[in-house]
């Protein structure tokens, strides 16, 4: 017989005990399935969860799962950035720049994870997805109203997409219409540069601004890091804006959209958006 602790123990104390270091008492807690009130099962919700995977084919096509697995996970991380944008936005509002500058480093880190889950789509063959591609029309990625939201939330807003497409739901519709009239994260970071007392009532002062904020960066670090930050954001959606259409060419060639567009010739025409283009011309003046 030995005197180790039990497995149902604390450093020798029995769990939900009590045990006195000098001055201080350490409480164990319940981390056991006493009670089962909350399981990893219920906390993620995983019934529903994974149920949502529902296939058009009949007989199954091997690779819908793959597909609509994608998709739905490409939707969770457009959730979740929009919750950090949002937080940076409030945060700079808020002058808490080092807090902006960490959330738009998270950011950056999760759109790059973006980027390389398209490689898992793209082991799909032509062939395999052409299966089931045309049970899928008219619904389309250019349907993705949390992708708009993204692109309204950091600066590049376009009320004429609204008018555009009618796909969207009424909620939907509402959830865009509130990101067309909210500030962005680009009017947050002017509201810190006019904060810290640079002109920034113009774009021509605004641009002044931002020269000088480079130059100077002694006197303005966080200013800069905070433009690189936004900027780190920027070319990671150029990046998989990027990534995307050519995954497009590889999988359809030159085909239509399932929802009616020119496909990849869209997704080409799209290159070119930056969502801080004043931050990419500043490189013109240094």
């Amino acid at each position: 017989m030995t005197n180790e602790p039990s497995a149902d123990s604390v450093v020798g104390c029995p769990v939900g005990a009590s045990s006195d270091f000098g001055d201080e008492t350490v409480t164990s807690h319940h981390f056991g399935e006493e009670g089962a009130k909350l399981t990893y099962g219920s906390y993620l919700r995983l019934e529903q969860l994974l149920t949502a995977q529902v296939l058009e084919s009949d007989p199954p096509a091997h690779d819908e799962l793959l597909f609509i697995t994608i998709h739905q996970v490409y939707e969770l991380w457009f959730k979740q950035l929009l919750h950090e944008v949002d937080a940076a936005t409030e945060a700079m509002f808020g002058g808490r720049l080092w807090w902006a500058k960490h959330l738009l480093k998270r950011v950056a880190t999760i759109e790059d994870v973006l980027i390389r889950q398209i490689a898992v789509l793209e082991t799909m063959t032509p062939q395999d997805f052409l299966v089931f591609r045309e049970l899928l029309s008219p619904a389309s990625g250019f349907q993705s109203a949390q992708f708009r939201e993204l692109e309204f939330a950091s600066g590049a807003k376009d009320p004429t997409y609204l008018k555009r497409f009618r796909g969207l739901t009424d909620a939907e519709q509402k959830r865009l219409a509130e990101r067309l009239e909210a500030p962005s994260l680009w009017d947050g970071f002017v509201h810190a540069v006019a904060q810290s007392g640079l002109p920034a009532g113009t774009e021509d002062e605004l641009r002044d601004s931002l020269v000088e904020v480079a130059r100077d960066r002694d006197g303005h670090g966080e200013l800069w890091e905070l433009s690189e930050a936004l900027l780190d954001h920027d070319e990671a959606a150029a990046l998989w804006r990027a990534r995307h259409v050519t995954m497009v060419e590889r999988q359809i060639g030159t085909k239509s959209g399932t929802g009616g567009s020119t496909g990849a010739p869209y997704l080409r025409s799209r290159l070119g958006l930056h969502y801080f283009p004043l931050l990419w011309e500043l490189r013109s003046f240094l």
